[in-house]
């Protein structure tokens, strides 16, 4: 990676620190209007997705002459995986409110927030990994994860508190969720991946992606707020993706 990718890197991944923080002192406050975010949110996971991570993915198949199963299974593989981890981690939406009766352990809290803080570490990398292959996609995975670490910062406050976890302690662990994707976007710079090794980590990332948005941020989004201005803001973000795609000098 460039110096300036990896400075821009680290600038768009400071972002997210106050992305997390707000996410977890909304989680204090009303949520009434989280549902049209979320909406958003999930339009620019799939325009991420189809407009920037899978053209990348198909020339870099081409490029490296690999056989066009390989990507596909990563994709499925990352889409696996994290859910895998989510759910052996006990990492739910904070919108679950089956902890609220009569689950009150704080080492819940405590384990789901540091699996939300591992993950926000490896969304960090992900942002500098995407720089590393253009501007653009640095732009639009920043994006991504600005907006879905939102959403973080609300489940690591949310969860620890319904587990019995004080406030104090809750805001500790937002802090450590809040600053991890900065030092997974800046180790980025101490090492770079061959075309094939960046080929299974777009394709295994778009399965991520795919998964976070179309399980949890879309449901989510249309749970309890089913409206059409939610569904328009999902078309928004996933054309403003198709924009910053389509504007990509790389």
């Amino acid at each position: 990676m460039t110096t300036e990718h990896s400075a821009l890197a680290i600038l768009f991944s400071s972002a997210t620190v106050a992305s997390t923080v707000l996410g977890g002192l909304y989680a204090l406050r009303r949520r009434d209007r989280l549902h049209r975010i979320l909406g958003f949110t999930a339009g620019v996971l799939l325009g991420v997705v189809a407009f920037d991570l899978l053209p990348d993915v198909f020339r870099l198949t081409q490029a490296t002459r690999s056989d066009p199963m390989t990507p596909m299974i990563a994709l499925v593989v990352g889409l696996l995986a994290f859910h895998a981890v989510e759910k052996l981690a006990i990492v739910h939406s904070a919108s679950d409110h089956h902890y609220e009766r009569g689950h009150r352990h704080p080492y819940v809290g405590v384990v789901s927030g540091i699996a939300l803080s591992l993950h926000s570490l490896f969304d960090g990398v992900g942002i500098g990994l995407a720089f590393h292959v253009s501007g653009a996609l640095g732009l639009a995975v920043s994006i991504a994860v600005i907006s879905h670490d939102f959403c973080d910062g609300m489940n690591t406050v949310t969860l620890m508190l319904l587990n019995g976890n004080s406030a104090s302690r809750a805001g500790r662990m937002l802090a450590l969720d809040a600053v991890a994707p900065v030092l997974g976007a800046a180790s980025t710079a101490l090492f770079t991946i061959p075309d094939r090794g960046m080929l299974i980590y777009l394709a295994s990332f778009c399965g991520f992606l795919l998964y976070i948005g179309a399980s949890e941020i879309l449901p989510e989004a249309h749970a309890s707020h089913p409206s059409h201005t939610t569904l328009a803001l999902t078309i928004v973000g996933v054309i403003a993706m198709y924009v910053v795609a389509r504007l990509d000098p790389c």
